[in-house]
């Protein structure tokens, strides 16, 4: 909680209607923002659960995409990753969505939102329904 604060205090904020890229980052007010604190899948990315092979990182994207397209977002940006997109935490409403995707699955916990991804471990959401390769890991054996 008071490192949500620190951000709000501290960065850049921006807010409107944000177009998702892929399941962790976004277009708002023509900057691309990575969603800090998580990792999803990658687009092209596969994961396994009871019914088969899915393509989980396009289904990431199509989660953020919907969540987006449902009011306009409020994000403050802090700092920059190494491709020099804005790090973002980003609220809509009440709502924190990098929780939120973490929560449901769509991503995991990258340094923090560990309580939301046991809660989505627990429950088998998204990606924990099954198995599936860290994103990380998947990037290091499927480079750009």
């Amino acid at each position: 909680m008071v490192a949500v604060g620190y951000w709000q205090q501290s960065g850049e904020t921006v807010t409107g209607m944000a177009r998702a890229i892929d399941g962790d980052s976004l277009r708002l007010g023509g900057r691309e923002l990575r969603l800090a604190g998580i990792d999803a899948p990658e687009l092209h990315q596969s994961c396994e659960h009871d019914a088969g092979v899915y393509p989980c990182g396009r289904e990431a994207h199509s989660y953020l995409t919907i969540l987006l397209a449902r009011a306009p977002v409020t994000c403050t940006i802090r700092e920059q990753d190494r491709y020099g997109r804005g790090l973002a935490l980003c609220r809509q409403g009440e709502m924190d969505v990098n929780a939120e995707l973490v929560r449901e699955g769509q991503a995991i916990a990258y340094g923090r939102f560990d309580a939301e991804e046991r809660q989505a471990r627990a429950s088998r959401r998204g990606v924990w329904a099954g198995r599936f390769e860290r994103p990380a890991d998947w990037r290091r054996t499927h480079p750009r």
